[in-house]
């Protein structure tokens, strides 16, 4: 008789961050489709409601509900992450995705975009792992995925302060985990770190050069000579999200078709 396999991440409650669109909204649909509910949040606010009904109607009943989100400020996290604990049950995977990029060599970028960035890729990854630790010490065993970037590793000085951002989040993110480990708390905490993937975060690239120039551009590095789609890291998350990874911590899954080996 076959058997009938059981969703990868069934009764697991999930608050994914930036996730109005990209990796955030891919994320989400992910979780949702191997039976998680799932907590969407950003800054957009009609972008991540409107995800969120998508989860809804793909699904056929109430697993997924949204918020506005500025994820840079502390007392939002703290009402937020309540707020999906209630209307979810709890909660038992966060998956930091929110971030921005920004442009400029050390020479040239300015304090305020420095600071700008800090907090949006690194301050709310701490905040939302501080706030987020009392909900998951309840739903053990449960997982923190954080979305870093290959820059944490390949730099381009043009991009100082994304680097140094990114940087930030996986050496963060082996210290969240240290954490719980010396708790002896079954809370998992890992990195994943993509090279250039198919979102709104490139289109001006296919905007300005069209679709052959911008590919060849976007890939020069990457052995496998193509970009990466959202699916290729939502399915990264999902299996960290899942109880398939319960002895995987202060890992850095790097998913760049082969760029960080040359």
């Amino acid at each position: 008789m076959a058997s009938t396999l059981a969703p990868r991440v069934a009764g697991k409650r999930a608050f994914v961050t930036g996730a109005a669109g990209g990796l955030g909204a891919a994320s989400a649909r992910m979780l949702a489709r191997h039976g998680a509910k799932v907590f969407l949040t950003d800054i957009d606010g009609d972008g991540v409601a409107a995800v969120a009904a998508e989860i809804n109607r793909e699904n056929g009943a109430t697993v997924a509900w949204s918020a506005v989100q500025d994820v840079s400020d502390e007392a939002t996290w703290q009402r937020t992450l309540a707020d999906a604990a209630k209307a979810m049950g709890g909660l038992s995977v966060l998956v930091n995705n929110a971030g921005i990029g920004s442009l400029g060599g050390v020479e040239r970028i300015e304090l305020k975009e420095w600071h700008r960035v800090m907090a949006v890729n690194v301050d709310s990854v701490m905040l939302g792992c501080k706030h987020a630790l009392p909900y998951l010490r309840d739903a053990q065993p449960a997982s923190i995925v954080n979305i870093s970037s290959l820059a944490a590793f390949k730099i381009d000085p043009d991009y100082t302060a994304y680097n140094t951002s990114k940087a930030a989040v996986a050496s963060l993110s082996k210290s969240v985990a240290m954490d719980c480990t010396r708790q002896r708390i079954d809370v998992r905490c890992n990195s994943i770190h993509p090279a250039f993937i198919r979102t709104g975060i490139v289109k001006p690239f296919f905007d300005k050069l069209g679709e052959e120039e911008a590919t060849k551009k976007l890939t020069r590095g990457i052995p496998m000579h193509r970009l990466g789609d959202p699916d290729d890291i939502a399915y990264a998350v999902l299996y960290l999200a899942s109880d398939e990874s319960r002895f995987v911590t202060a890992a850095e899954l790097v998913i760049d078709g082969g760029a960080r080996a040359v």
